[in-house]
């Protein structure tokens, strides 16, 4: 018999052999409550790793694009106030600037030119034809000063040059650079 092996009471549960400080443990099982609330927080941790990085739509690639079309949109509103027609086809290629775009040529400008742009009142807006220039920059001067003659009232007081352009960037959004 080990002298350090301390003796089990016959009719207790049995006694570990490993004694510390002459502390000894009883040989019981876990409870199953305790063993139920572990297996549940496995399979709870598994689970939800799975669904957070494999299942989730926003992706570190799809968060740092629309992060960076957002400093972008930033960096072009940003310069200076300065538009030409290189920066008007930037905005028109950036989601950002089309979108506010199309907000507020759905609420301003539809009534006239149709949602689809295919022309009504004013005339169409997503062919090749331009009354009054093509050029970004005649778009967008069109869009600010109006046509009173044929009845296109002057946005750039109403709307401000922000909305101005992001309009224009979302006409433009619909043509091929030249």
């Amino acid at each position: 018999m080990n002298p350090n092996k301390p003796e089990s009471i016959p009719g207790e549960d049995p006694i570990r052999e490993h004694v510390f400080d002459g502390i000894a443990e009883y040989d019981r099982r876990l409870p199953n409550w305790w063993l139920a609330t572990l297996y549940a927080g496995i399979v709870f941790a598994i689970l939800y790793w799975m669904v957070t990085q494999h299942f989730s739509h926003a992706t570190d690639e799809t968060r740092l694009a629309v992060e960076m079309q957002r400093i972008e949109a930033e960096k072009i509103s940003n310069s200076g106030g300065v538009l030409d027609d290189a920066t008007l086809w930037k905005m028109s290629r950036n989601p950002v600037f089309v979108e506010a775009g199309r907000a507020t040529f759905q609420s301003t400008c539809a009534s006239c030119h149709n949602a689809a742009l295919t022309g009504g009142i004013g005339p169409n807006l997503i062919d090749s034809i331009w009354i009054h220039g093509g050029t970004p920059i005649d778009v967008l001067r069109t869009i600010n000063e109006g046509v009173p003659a044929k009845g296109m009232p002057t946005w750039g007081p109403v709307l401000g040059g922000k909305k101005v352009s992001e309009v224009t960037a979302f006409i433009l959004s619909h043509h091929q650079e030249p």
